[in-house]
């Protein structure tokens, strides 16, 4: 960011990917709560009709866990949710789109609205579909094991221990 950058406002916007055709549903709200996240789950609910399975790859945050989010996906079985831990986000495919969109769209675009920001969302979002592509992993499982394990050896050596797993306290009955 420059000296002279000036947010002029942000937006939230809800996204999710097709893994198989690369397609991808957007909806952009003023606020990240769990109203505006039933919105967007009711309109996966109607793109996707049929009870074909819906796998949700989420992150931790809490709009995604409160008792009326629980609640919806009770009554709405075929919408499978996975908890993806924090700080893990390059998990979840729709992240690497979210990067497409940031690099091509938003990084140097110069937005005096909320809603011109959202223009262009729509606008990047509408021509990624008219020709979709899907992300294809091409790490192998090995490489990213021999990383998994390089990080934890050096977090054991900045503080041993600290990749053991936790246990959990009996509760004093």
């Amino acid at each position: 960011m420059t000296h002279d950058y000036k947010r002029n406002g942000t937006t939230t916007l809800f996204a999710a990917l097709s893994v198989l055709d690369g397609k991808v549903i957007g909806q952009c709200h003023g606020r990240h709560r769990h109203q505006e996240f039933l919105k967007f789950l009711r309109r996966l609910d109607r793109e996707f009709p049929g009870q074909q399975e819906l796998h949700l790859v989420l992150d931790n945050y809490g709009t995604h866990k409160t008792p009326a989010v629980q609640s919806w996906l009770k009554r709405h079985p075929r919408f499978v949710p996975h908890f993806i831990p924090t700080s893990s986000s390059w998990l979840n495919l729709v992240e690497r789109w979210f990067g497409e969109l940031t690099q091509k769209a938003v990084r140097r675009g110069v937005f005096l609205s909320v809603p011109d920001l959202v223009l262009a969302i729509e606008a990047f979002l509408a021509a990624w579909n008219e020709d979709p592509h899907p992300f294809v992993w091409t790490a192998k499982l090995e490489e990213i094991l021999k990383k998994i394990e390089r990080a934890r050896a050096k977090l054991e050596s900045i503080q041993p221990g600290s990749t053991q797993p936790r246990r959990r306290q009996k509760q004093e009955e």
